[in-house]
């Protein structure tokens, strides 16, 4: 597959600058992969869509304050941080801005000097290794200095916090949100737990690999960053008894599906535990978990898209974006919601 079969027409005018309110009240896209089917509803009615044979999978992941804004040492030039993973003590990959004006060597200081890093090296995806030096407990200085970072696309200020949050997010560690939960409400959660076997929570930290965009002309010549996850115990006997007894699994979000796919071996057993994980679903994989999928709309050329038009075809789901346009759906990460059956 080339990049450009995953580009589509994308109005500014959609990319969605705040959640709906209430959150629930988004609008769902369905798709039936057997017919083709494509309906227009609401995300208040997805518990509709479940049978009660069903576990539905969540990436319970919290978005930290992972945005740094500071100045270089010396020079006092602005610097602006997005902590992405931690290599080991002290020791963080990261995104710099300005990226040219911060080589390795070059000092940054957060605050009033109280946090300071070095950066010591840069990644092939051409970030920076950052050593902080007098960070103490990092965590808690990001809980003062840091800021929930959110995309690039989205232009208003974050007024409250919680709207970058699902509301069953639980363990810090991701630098962007599992947006396609955001659509949840306790309500519409509690309808989902009502009516299913089952709802199991997993974890991707999702980070660079998730939101990198694609650069090769061959879509499968890009190569995914490493992300963590983790499968609890009980999650991983849940969906492995699913998946043993021909029950479905439905995946909240790309990052659910590819932490389950991940995690689950050729016979369907899903191994619990913690890992990384590099899988870059494209078109023509073989889904092992996932049976169907909740996700949102999806940036053109991006690895989020190729995962969608492997699980339902790129045809239909060219063909439903289309639809979604013209119907003016509202996009990305704060957009409305695509069920795919």
């Amino acid at each position: 597959m080339l990049v450009e079969d995953l580009d589509y027409e994308l109005p500014s005018e959609l990319i969605a600058q705040e959640p709906a309110r209430p959150r629930d009240s988004s609008r769902m896209l369905v798709i039936h992969r057997g017919s083709g089917e494509v309906e227009h509803r609401v995300f208040q009615d997805f518990a509709e869509y479940l049978a009660p044979t069903d576990v539905v999978a969540l990436n319970d992941t919290k978005v930290v304050r992972a945005r740094l804004r500071g100045c270089r040492e010396p020079g006092g030039g602005k610097a602006e941080v997005l902590l992405l993973s931690e290599r080991r003590d002290g020791l963080w990959e990261a995104l710099v801005t300005p990226g040219r004006r911060i080589p390795v060597g070059r000092g940054l200081s957060f605050g009033e000097g109280d946090l300071r890093a070095e950066v010591v090296g840069r990644t092939a995806e051409g970030g920076r290794l950052l050593r902080f030096s007098n960070a103490g407990d990092l965590k808690a200085a990001l809980s003062t200095m840091g800021e929930v970072p959110t995309p690039p696309y989205v232009q208003r200020e974050l007024k409250d916090e919680s709207d970058y949050q699902t509301v069953y997010a639980r363990s810090p560690g991701a630098s962007a949100a599992p947006t396609a939960g955001l659509h949840f409400s306790d309500d519409t959660l509690g309808a989902v737990r009502g009516r299913v076997r089952a709802v199991v929570c997993v974890t991707l930290h999702i980070g660079l690999g998730t939101f990198r965009p694609i650069h090769t002309a061959r879509v499968g010549d890009h190569h995914m960053h490493a992300e963590r996850y983790s499968i609890p115990e009980q999650a991983a006997k849940s969906v492995s008894a699913a998946l043993a007894q021909g029950r479905r699994v439905v995946g909240v979000g790309t990052s659910t599906a590819r932490a389950l796919e991940a995690a689950t071996t050729e016979d369907g057993r899903v191994r619990a535990g913690e890992g990384t994980t590099e899988l870059f679903i494209v078109p023509g994989y073989d889904f092992r978990a996932v049976g169907a999928l909740l996700t949102n709309f999806h940036m053109p050329r991006s690895t989020l898209l190729a995962l969608v038009c492997a699980f339902a075809g790129r045809e239909l789901v060219m063909r439903a974006y289309a639809q979604a346009v013209g119907r003016k759906y509202r996009f990305l990460s704060f957009g409305d919601a695509m069920l795919i059956l």
